[in-house]
């Protein structure tokens, strides 16, 4: 079998240190920031002239967390539980053939100057931080907007948002992060076969360690702390 190999051309800077937590698709957290940080091989400004006239982009990037010697063809999407089978191809699994992920991001910034520059400030990433990307590239809405797709069997298991509730905590957080830190409890992190009203949650987000429960799609923050 012929084998390629990538350069890493950058990696992100998010506030997710670790998967829990992560939204489960690109841009459904809009307010979320991130940073493309480009390696410095790539740090050449005129690698990005043009691209202040598109909005959106696609990163292509690397499950680093996911690498395995072999593959299965078919897998357990969380969404539907984690007990029914579908083909790898048919689903967004992070266990694939090669670990290769795609996702949307709305471009907020561009910087072509400063100690870590050019970088790009986008939102609506869904990739832990210090992810490797091997590729970017415009979205173009002429060809890559579908809006008459359908969504398979996504389509039938979207949820709905829970409600979290106001808690005192969250006023530990800056403004932005707490926007952000609400819209991502909202879309429900847990595993879609975990549902104990008593069981506490944890993840990291930013500098902060947050702690949640949830009962009835209602989800309570029972703990947020800033991290040593």
């Amino acid at each position: 079998m012929q084998e390629l190999s990538f350069k890493i051309i950058a990696r992100i800077k998010s506030d997710f240190r670790e998967k829990f937590g992560i939204p489960r698709q690109s841009g459904i957290v809009q307010n979320l920031r991130a940073a493309i940080r480009f390696e410095p091989e790539f740090r050449n400004a005129d690698a990005l002239r043009g691209l202040e006239g598109f909005s959106h982009l696609w990163i292509v990037w690397i499950f680093s967390e996911n690498i395995r010697s072999t593959w299965s063809p078919t897998v357990r999407p969380p969404r539907l539980g984690g007990n029914k089978r579908l083909g790898v191809f048919a689903t967004r699994s992070s266990f694939r053939p090669n670990p290769i992920a795609l996702s949307c991001v709305k471009i907020e910034q561009i910087h072509l100057d400063g100690a870590e520059g050019p970088e790009i400030i986008v939102s609506g990433a869904d990739l832990m931080d210090g992810t490797p990307i091997v590729d970017i590239k415009p979205y173009l809405p002429y060809t890559d907007a579908h809006p008459e797709a359908t969504g398979g069997f996504a389509d039938a298991v979207r949820q709905n948002k829970l409600h979290v509730k106001e808690s005192e905590l969250l006023n530990k957080l800056p403004r932005e992060k707490r926007t952000a830190l609400i819209e991502v409890l909202e879309q429900d992190p847990r595993p879609a076969y975990q549902n104990d009203p008593e069981r506490v949650y944890g993840f990291s987000f930013a500098n902060y360690e947050i702690k949640f429960k949830v009962q009835n799609d209602e989800l309570e923050i029972v703990g947020l702390e800033v991290k040593a």
